[in-house]
């Protein structure tokens, strides 16, 4: 599979996203107490997020470019230019969602001054340093504190350890829940893939050595939302993955693209599981497509061609696990 390949995922992913675009607006509930994040915030900061990463990894005359621009014109009119996070940070001013989710705007220039100075205050307290939370989310809290200009308030080095990845387990430990939760570590500390030296040596080195088998594994399964995030990860390595690897992932990725572009989350398995469809079954997987396939061509198209160093050797087949373990993605 060629660079122009790669392309024409990212692209078929986009355009379906673009004609899709009014799944992602937020509605008449997004400042309701009782309204569901993961169908309103969420999407639009998913959206959001992935448009940055495509303009940042493209030309300005680049129709991805454009098309990406465009969405995130969309995204940061739904917010009301931001006020709507003023507004949410007064709703919930421990929530740590609004800030993840603004985060991707103000990366992107898109700042809101008076909900920057509210969640400033609020992160300043004790009670926002303390607030228990899983480890990835930690980092991701801190990468958003980061790049909305908000003192960190504690140490990345410290945030990893905690996390899965930061403990280097077993290999064959991995699982569907444990895939969500590496993909975004290596996000938040790369800041979604733009300084692959933000991780630590030894975590580059273990995620080259057991990444391929993990995704030819995810592959094989059909879960083509995971694959594309694993695929986002090999393209955020300091030291890309054997090019033969990426070439067999992106083939068997697009073939599993649908014509209009969508990608959907899961794939049938042998009649014991059918593919999900329709917006909420494609919109992540089909964004993570798109991610994953910019960030890959900024590599292959730049300094990126992967290679097997001397004296190492593909790992063999006994050595892959099982995606299918206990546990939902984050």
């Amino acid at each position: 599979m060629t660079a122009h390949d790669v392309r024409g995922v990212a692209e078929a992913a986009l355009d379906w996203i673009s004609a899709s675009r009014a799944g992602f607006r937020l509605g008449d509930g997004a400042l309701a107490p009782d309204g569901d994040v993961n169908t309103s915030w969420k999407p639009l900061g998913e959206l959001a997020q992935v448009c940055v990463c495509v303009r940042r990894a493209t030309d300005p005359g680049d129709p991805l470019h454009r098309t990406a621009s465009d969405l995130l014109d969309f995204a940061w009119h739904q917010t009301d230019k931001g006020a709507l996070f003023h507004e949410l940070q007064h709703l919930e001013p421990f929530a740590t969602y609004p800030l993840e989710v603004y985060a991707a705007f103000a990366s992107a220039g898109l700042r809101h001054r008076g909900y920057e100075e509210a969640a400033a205050t609020v992160a300043r307290t004790r009670g926002w340093r303390v607030t228990e939370q899983e480890p990835n989310r930690r980092l991701s809290v801190l990468n958003s504190e980061r790049r909305s200009g908000i003192p960190e308030h504690d140490g990345f080095p410290e945030a990893l350890r905690r996390t899965w990845l930061g403990g280097l387990p077993e290999p064959w430990t991995f699982e569907r829940a444990a895939g969500y939760t590496l993909t975004h570590v290596v996000f938040h500390l790369t800041d979604w893939g733009l300084i692959p030296q933000g991780l630590p040596p030894s975590v580059a080195t273990y995620l080259r050595h057991w990444l391929p088998p993990w995704l030819d594994t995810c592959l094989e399964d059909g879960q083509w939302d995971l694959s594309c995030e694993l695929l986002a990860v090999a393209a955020s390595l300091p030291r890309l993955p054997e090019r033969a690897v990426l070439q067999d992932a992106w083939t068997r990725l697009a073939a599993a693209q649908d014509d209009d572009g969508a990608v959907p989350e899961v794939g049938p398995v042998r009649g014991e599981r059918a593919a999900v469809t329709g917006f909420a079954g494609c919109y992540h997987s089909t964004l993570m497509a798109a991610f994953a396939a910019v960030l890959t061509l900024g590599r292959i198209d730049g300094d990126g061609s992967g290679g097997t160093a001397a004296g190492q050797h593909p790992l063999p087949r006994a050595a892959r696990p099982n995606p299918n373990g206990q546990g939902a993605p984050g």
